[in-house]
């Protein structure tokens, strides 16, 4: 991921918790970081005090931390982000991050099982034990901040089955 993709990435985690943009400072304080830049050699490209600089910073630490749940901090930037990008469920409208969903409901390391043309026909037995599974996820997706709409399709689940989960709770 390049410098760009990251920029957006961050730009985008931090518009959807805040509504708020990245201003061109904290671009450049993230980017600067990244490259391993001291607060005088950023606040001298964006013509600037690095005391004001520095308390951008301090601010934006502390907002990235609330947006990504864990402290953030200049010298844990890039590893923080390098985490945040690998577990993030990114999704538009409708498309899902499906090497992570596909973890999520397989249980697995492998996003993309194969399928074994060995195995048996599944039995009715077997698709209510998968079903079940599915519905246990949906409780786990509803934290990744997915709609019901889009936790039917990523289960194959029924819309109605998904909603129903929230009354036999």
């Amino acid at each position: 991921m390049d410098i760009r993709e990251v920029m957006q990435f961050v730009d985008e985690i931090v518009y959807a918790k805040t509504g708020k943009r990245l201003s061109d400072l904290q671009r450049g304080i993230i980017e600067g970081t990244l490259k391993r830049q001291k607060y005088k050699d950023i606040a001298e490209k964006y013509n600037c005090t690095t005391g004001h600089t520095k308390e951008v910073g301090y601010e934006l630490w502390r907002m990235l931390s609330e947006v990504f749940g864990e402290t953030v901090d200049k010298k844990h930037l890039q590893s923080i982000l390098e985490r945040q990008i690998n577990l993030n469920v990114s999704f538009d409208k409708s498309s899902i991050s499906s090497k992570v969903i596909g973890c999520i409901i397989n249980n697995s390391d492998n996003p993309n099982p194969t399928p074994d043309k060995n195995q048996p026909v599944t039995s009715d037995l077997q698709q209510q034990t998968k079903n079940q599974t599915q519905i246990e996820k949906v409780e786990k997706l509803r934290q990744f901040g997915l709609s019901d709409e889009q936790i039917a399709e990523v289960l194959e689940l029924p819309l109605e089955v998904v909603k129903q989960v929230d009354l036999e709770d």
